[in-house]
Formats: C-alpha cells, sequence, structure tokens
C-alpha cells in the first residue's frame, strides 16, 4: 500500500512485537488485580443506560 492509501484506510495498521506472545495468560500485577477484583464485587459494574430512559 502506498502511504496515501494508507493514511485514508479506515483501520490502523498494527504491529505487534511477537514476543508479546510470551505473555498471554498471565497476570502481571496479582496485587492490582485483586485489589479491582474486590472492588468490582463490592460496588458491582455500572447499568447499561438505555437512550429511552435518558432525560437529558
Amino acid at each position: 500500500m502506498k502511504i496515501d492509501e494508507l493514511n485514508q484506510a479506515n483501520t490502523p495498521i498494527i504491529v505487534f512485537d511477537k514476543k508479546l506472545e510470551s505473555l498471554r495468560g498471565k497476570v502481571l500485577f496479582p496485587d492490582k488485580l485483586k485489589k479491582a477484583n474486590d472492588i468490582l464485587a463490592k460496588s458491582g459494574l455500572p447499568k447499561k443506560r438505555l437512550d429511552k430512559d435518558f432525560d437529558g
């Protein structure tokens, strides 16, 4: 592809480093993951807002 075609493309071109595959499935920050899961367990996820329910 030429540069003009790349600039007009709707999908970005991304090249991933193959070394990242070695990290797939590993938890890199277990303490932060535990904290985030605890917060979500206490408060829960926000409910989806439907446009028909929105007043303003």
